[in-house]
C-alpha cells in the first residue's frame, strides 16, 4: 500500500534520531504554518505532503524546511494516499527512525507531546500506538467548532482506534503495509484494526496532544463532515464487519436504523396512523437527545454545549445514512475512491 510519490524534495544530510513527523493538508496555509512550526528540533525529518493547494501551502512548507511531497492529480487525493506517500518519503529521508508522528496539517502539536509519546513508547514495548487529547484552537467561534471539541474528548487508556494525529512505530506501520489507500474516512480507524490484529495495542494518553483548527461555520459543512462520517461507517463496516472485529457495526446500524429506516416506515404509516406515528418518532428523538445530553452533562460539559452536542449526535443520523448510501452507490458502480470535503 505504500507507494512514493513524485515529490519536490530538499535532501539535507540526517542522523538517527527517534521520531519524524509526517503533516498532511490542502489549502491549509495560515494553519500549516503553526503545525510546522510547532514540531521541535528533535524530530529527525519533517515531511509535509500536499494534496493539490492552491495557495501557497508548498512554498511555505519548504520555506520551513520539510521536505515536500506533491501529490500527482491524475489519483483521485485521500488523506491515506497522502499519509502513505509521506511515509515512503520519511522511510527515504530517514530509514532508521523508529517512529512517526502522524498530524493533519490544520493542526499544532501541544507543549511537551512528542517528548511524552515517544518516552511512553520507548517504555511501552507492547503498546503500537499512542495518541493523546486533540483540542480546538477557537471553539468560541462558532457551535460547530464547540461540537468537534466535544467529540474530540474521548477516554483515557486502552483503545481500539485513534485520529488523525497519532505516533506510531515505523516497523508495525510497514508491517502491516501502511494505510488503506481505497479508505476516504476513518483510515486511521481501518489501519488500528490491522494493527491490532497483528498484535498491536492503541493507547490514548491523558496529555494534550494537538490544537485542531475546524474553521468550521456553516450547516453545510456540518453536513458534509457528517455524510463523510457515514460513508466511513460504511466502508470500515464493509471491510472488517465480521465478527470478532465488527468494525464500525453499531455506529453504521445506528445511522441506517435512525436516519433512514424509521423515517421510511414513518412516511409509510402515515395514512393508517392519521399522522399520530410522527409524536411517536418525535418522542423517540427527543428521548436519544436526553440521554445524550445528560450523560454529558453528568461528564462536566456545560448544559449549552451539552445539548447543542446531543442534537448534533441525533442529527447527524440522517447525514450519516446519507453518506452510507453514498457509499454503497459508488461500490455498486464501482467507482474510485473521491474524497468528501468539509472546508
Amino acid at each position: 500500500m505504500v507507494q512514493l510519490e513524485p515529490a519536490r524534495t530538499k535532501l539535507r544530510a540526517v542522523a538517527t534520531a527517534t521520531y519524524g513527523v509526517v503533516a498532511i493538508g490542502r489549502n491549509e496555509e495560515p494553519r500549516l504554518e503553526a503545525c510546522l512550526k510547532s514540531i521541535g528540533a528533535e524530530a529527525v525529518a519533517m515531511v509535509y505532503v500536499d494534496s493539490g493547494s492552491t495557495d501557497g501551502s508548498v512554498a511555505l512548507a519548504e520555506s520551513l524546511g520539510a521536505e515536500v511531497v506533491q501529490l500527482a492529480t491524475d489519483i483521485p487525493f485521500t488523506a491515506a494516499r497522502a499519509r502513505n506517500a509521506g511515509f515512503a518519503r520519511l522511510l527515504e529521508v530517514a530509514p532508521d527512525v523508529e517512529y512517526v508522528q502522524f498530524v493533519d496539517g490544520d493542526c499544532s502539536f501541544a507543549d511537551g507531546w512528542l517528548e511524552a509519546a515517544t518516552e511512553y513508547l520507548e517504555s511501552h514495548p507492547e503498546v503500537t500506538v499512542v495518541c493523546g487529547r486533540r483540542r480546538e484552537r477557537a471553539p468560541q467561534a462558532s457551535i460547530f467548532n464547540q461540537l468537534c471539541d466535544v467529540e474530540w474528548n474521548t477516554p483515557v487508556g486502552e483503545a481500539r482506534s485513534c485520529g488523525g494525529d497519532a505516533l506510531m512505530r515505523v516497523a508495525a506501520v510497514r508491517a502491516v503495509g501502511g494505510y488503506n489507500e481505497a479508505v476516504i474516512a476513518a483510515e486511521d480507524d481501518e489501519l488500528c484494526v490491522r494493527l491490532r490484529q497483528n498484535g498491536g495495542r492503541v493507547v490514548r494518553l491523558e496529555h494534550d496532544m494537538t490544537w485542531h483548527d475546524a474553521n468550521m461555520h456553516t450547516l453545510k459543512q456540518w453536513w458534509r463532515r457528517a455524510v463523510r462520517a457515514g460513508h466511513g461507517f460504511a466502508q470500515g463496516f464493509a471491510m472488517h464487519g465480521a465478527p470478532p472485529e465488527r468494525h464500525f457495526a453499531r455506529e453504521l446500524r445506528s445511522a441506517l436504523v435512525q436516519g433512514l429506516a424509521f423515517p421510511a416506515i414513518a412516511i409509510g404509516l402515515l395514512w393508517p396512523t392519521r399522522g399520530l406515528n410522527l409524536l411517536v418518532m418525535a418522542g423517540f428523538y427527543l428521548l436519544q437527545w436526553g440521554r445524550v445530553s445528560l450523560r454529558l452533562r453528568r461528564q462536566g460539559v456545560p448544559k449549552r454545549t451539552a445539548r447543542a452536542y446531543a442534537l448534533n449526535c441525533v442529527a447527524a443520523k440522517f447525514a450519516g445514512a446519507w453518506g452510507a448510501l453514498t457509499y454503497y452507490w459508488r461500490r455498486w458502480r464501482r467507482s474510485g475512491p473521491r474524497i468528501i470535503e468539509y472546508k
